[in-house]
């Protein structure tokens, strides 16, 4: 015969098992995790990856964008937006880099170069040079290494709600009331 305190350690342990149970089906934002396979978060960027602009000096790469993957989505997500930007550029002022949304849940990353160009499998908005694609740093002679922001944002928005062309500024308007979670990647990057 089980007493009433033996009732009372089942009742705990079988609730820490359901609890446990529950909880491994279930992402968390902590779960949420932006990676790459060719550099670490807080390291310098390849010099591949920086921008080509042939009219610009400051622009010595290729312009050919990292690989990117991204797991543990936060349950109720619908889509993802990308935002690459460098705070130090422009004197401080920033520049957006890359400006991408509605990107599918089904989507779980880009391969090397694969954003160096629309692509279908993104909206492309509009970063401060124009541009719906990535376009890699450009960091003028002097001004040390700048952090190269890359954010991605979990949202409840279908893939299609925004329309394309947004700049940075409108996306994060939009998205307000509409974010799951975020995760963040730095990539450094100094003029060699």
């Amino acid at each position: 015969m089980i007493g009433r305190r033996q009732t009372g350690h089942l009742l705990f342990a079988g609730s820490i098992v359901l609890a446990t149970w529950c909880a491994a089906g279930t992402a968390t934002a902590a779960d949420f995790l932006l990676t790459s396979s060719a550099f670490k978060d807080g390291t310098p960027l390849a010099v591949k990856n920086a921008g080509n602009n042939k009219a610009n000096p400051n622009s010595v790469g290729e312009n050919v964008s990292p690989p990117l993957s991204w797991s543990g989505a936060p349950e109720g997500t619908k889509s993802y937006a990308l935002l690459m930007f460098d705070p130090e550029g422009r004197g401080g002022l920033g520049v957006s880099h890359w400006v991408a949304y509605g990107i599918p849940v089904s989507v779980t990353g880009f391969g090397e170069g694969e954003t160096s160009k629309p692509s279908d499998k993104y909206v492309g908005g509009k970063s401060t040079m124009g541009l719906a694609n990535y376009f890699g740093p450009c960091t003028p002679a002097g001004t040390g290494y700048h952090h190269y922001t890359f954010t991605l944002i979990a949202t409840d928005l279908e893939p299609k709600a925004l329309q394309p062309g947004l700049t940075r500024e409108e996306v994060l308007t939009a998205l307000n009331g509409h974010t799951k979670s975020a995760t963040g990647l730095v990539g450094l990057f100094t003029r060699p």
